[in-house]
Formats: C-alpha cells, structure tokens, sequence
C-alpha cells in the first residue's frame, strides 16, 4: 500500500474490537472500505452498523473525545450535560431502549416546562395567559404552514400581545436562534410526541458508551475529502487515508466555513449548510445550598417582559443545582464574558426573583459556550427564512459513496440527538448498499 503508514499515525481504539461485531480491522492500514468523519451520534449510528456488518472502518475525530455535542461533565460530583440532555419523543426514540440495554436509568418524570412554574415572579393566572397566548402562537404557525409558503416565523408573533417578547425567548431556547431567523415551514416540520425523559448519567455519556467499542482516532481533523477519486482520498492532519465510502457527520459550520472541503467542489451542498446556520442554546449550573426549599424538577422564570432572559430548572433529578437555560443572540453576546458572566447574569435575575439574600445560596460550576467552540460554532441547526428546502439538499448523497449525516439533514427531528442517529444508520445503510 502506498499510504501503508498512514494509519499507523491514525490509529487509535477507544475499546475493544470483539464487541465490534466482528468488524474488519488490520493495523497499519490506510485504505477501508468506509470511512466517517465525526464521531458524536451519527458517526457512532454509522460505525456501530458497519461493525454488524463486518466492514473495514474507521471514524476521524477531531476533538479528543467523542460524542460530539452530546456532552456529559463531572462538576460538584454531578453528571452534568453540557449539550443535548432530553430525549425527546421517548416514545419513539430508539435512544432510550439502548440506554436501557446499555444499564442506563432513565428518569421518567415531568418536565418542567410542561408544569406550572414556581409562581414567584409569575403568578399562575399571568402563567395561564402566557400559555394560552403560546398556544394561539402555535396554531398560527400550523394553519400558515399548510399553504406551503415559506417566510420567517417572527411574522405570525402579534406584536400587540403582552407574553410576545416569552414566546420570543421560547423560540431562542428551543431553535437556538430568534423568530425572525427562523424558517416557517422548517420550524412546522418539526415532529415531537412531548414525551422527554432523561438519563441522570447522562445523554453524553449514553453517546460515548455506545461508541465505546469502535475504532476511533481522536484529534485527527480531515481537511479534504477528494470524492473525484476512486478509491476516495480523506486528507487529515495526520495523514491520508482511502476508503471506497465516506460518510460525513460534521456540523453545518464545518461545512459553511470551507474547514472541510470536497473536491471537485460542492458549492450547492456548502450553500444548504450555510443556510442551516447552527443557533445557540447555553447552559449554567449552579450549586444550590438549601435546596429543600424548591420542589424537584421545579421551574422559575427570570423576566417576562423580555427576550434576554434566562429560564431555570431547579433540582434536576433532585439535586441541589440549578440548571439555567440561554438561548439565541443573548446567549452568544454573553459567552464573551465567559461563565462569569452568565452566573452574574443568572444570580441577579434570581436575586430579583427571590430577594437579595439568596446570592449566598448559589455558585457556578458549570457553563456551555457552544458558539465559541471552534469545533462547533454552535449547538443545533435551524434553517433560514425560504430554505426550508435545505435540509434535504445536505442529505442526499454524493455520486457513488459520499454521504452525509447529523441532526441538520434529519426532516422532522433534526436539532436532536435521536435524530442525528437516525441519519447515521440510514447513511451507514446507503454505504452498505455500495459497497456490495
């Protein structure tokens, strides 16, 4: 082989192979018969179906762990998702039955956001009229939908209604991004059956676990995929490899910003990705002294007049931390100030809340800042007003063996964990299928 050394700089196994299936590996080698870029939900859905299959493969990580944005920490002795943390439609999300079978528990209790909040600040008749002005704001959105004609979502917000700028900040924590960034008819696509569990482990380390066994190479970053080649040639930063298939698993930025690039080029398939710009969706945990004092799995809202606020989840799981949610171009201007900001942000909207002695109570201990990870540039995908349309143009696949995969290409579960599997097991089929 003319790149025989090739893998002897690439390779690295995070576990053993014999739970791999019987996948084909040989030391030393550099051509496969596929080869996946990424190794967070899609690439580990793609590697593990190669693995039952018996194909030669390897996935090429640049991050020196897996999982991607699925991302679990340890802080204050707590499993803490920095990422992705519910598993949304539980019902159908074939994530939770391999939790179980991986000996994860899951807990299955209510959300918060489907509860009545902690009426500190927000009363329960203002809870019940924001709900009921969301509600109107929901049907909107269907109703327009179905006539097929796409425009920003801001459009059907009533600028007159007094919970507007609540449902705004709605919008930031669950699309990342505002209203009038976001597409109709994406936004409408959307399918979920609000059935949320959550794994007190945590979501990261159930995508992490279950790539346990694969072959993966950590800080390895592909440059170039040169698909015009047969077999196709992946330039990294550690050398070149070839495989007759490659499946592409990197966020929309990669792809947006020319990180990774494709010869010959691919300008319709960079245009969709950069039209499914990623939206930010951050966290803060704060220890919480006392914390017998807020029921489990509570909720308080930090402002209801505006946008930039935070949302917060007390005692997840029933420990003494606070869980604060920021979203969209409010999260983004106060990841520049780094975690000292986002807790004097969040302390001081609690201390409005709760009166000026309950500082004492709280310390940060962990917070995201997923737009200022360069690996990411942010948290998941939203399309753009009119390209509603993008999502399959990045999905489809490319001549004979390129593909690609991850929560942006999913249809109607994209911005989820369960849905970037998904697409790593249809791309891993669509791979098998070529390489017969």
């Amino acid at each position: 082989m003319a790149h025989a050394s090739a893998l002897c700089a690439v390779r690295a196994i995070s576990g053993p192979l014999d739970a791999c299936a019987g996948a084909a590996y040989v030391d030393c080698m550099s051509d496969f018969d596929c080869i996946i870029v990424g190794a967070g939900a899609a690439g580990i859905a793609a590697g593990r179906a190669l693995a039952r299959a018996g194909k030669s493969f390897v996935l090429l990580e640049a991050r020196q762990r897996s999982g991607g944005r699925a991302h679990t920490t340890l802080a204050a002795g707590m499993a803490l998702d920095m990422g992705c943390g519910w598993l949304h439609s539980a019902d159908r999300n074939l994530l939770v039955g391999l939790a179980q079978e991986s000996g994860f528990a899951i807990d299955r209790q209510t959300p918060p956001w489907q509860k009545t909040a902690d009426a500190r600040g927000f009363d329960a008749d203002a809870q019940r009229a924001y709900r009921a002005e969301q509600g109107r704001f929901f049907a909107r959105v269907e109703t327009e939908a179905k006539k097929g004609v796409d425009r920003p979502v801001s459009e059907l917000l009533d600028p007159d209604a007094r919970w507007t700028p609540l449902v705004e900040a709605m919008s930031t924590y669950v699309n990342g991004t505002e209203t009038d960034r976001l597409s109709l008819l994406d936004f409408a696509a959307y399918e979920d059956t609000e059935i949320n569990y959550r794994l007190p482990e945590g979501y990261g380390a159930l995508v992490s676990r279950l790539g346990a066994d694969l072959p993966v190479r950590h800080g390895c970053l592909v440059r170039l995929i040169d698909h015009g080649a047969r077999p196709m040639r992946v330039e990294t930063n550690l050398g070149v490899l070839r495989a007759r298939a490659v499946i592409v698993t990197v966020p929309t930025s990669a792809l947006a910003n020319g990180s990774l690039r494709f010869r010959p080029a691919l300008p319709a398939r960079v245009e969709a990705a950069a039209m499914l710009p990623l939206g930010i969706a951050d966290k803060l945990f704060l220890a919480l002294d006392d914390a017998e004092e807020f029921a489990i799995d509570s909720r308080l809202y930090g402002a209801i007049d505006t946008s930039a606020t935070a949302n917060y989840h007390v005692r997840p799981f029933g420990r003494p931390v606070i869980e604060a949610y920021f979203g969209g171009q409010f999260a983004r201007e106060l990841e520049s100030g780094g975690m000292a900001a986002f807790a004097d942000f969040a302390i001081g909207q609690l201390v409005g809340v709760l009166g000026a002695d309950f500082a004492r109570r709280v310390r940060p201990i962990a917070c995201s800042a997923w737009a200022s990870d360069p690996l990411a540039l942010g948290s998941y995908s939203h399309a753009l007003p009119g390209h509603a349309g993008a999502r399959a143009i990045l999905g489809a696949p490319q001549g004979e063996g390129l593909f690609f995969a991850g929560e942006a290409v999913s249809p109607h579960v994209f911005s989820t964990a369960h849905g970037a599997w998904e697409t790593g097991e249809e791309a891993a089929s669509a791979a098998l299928a070529v390489l017969k």
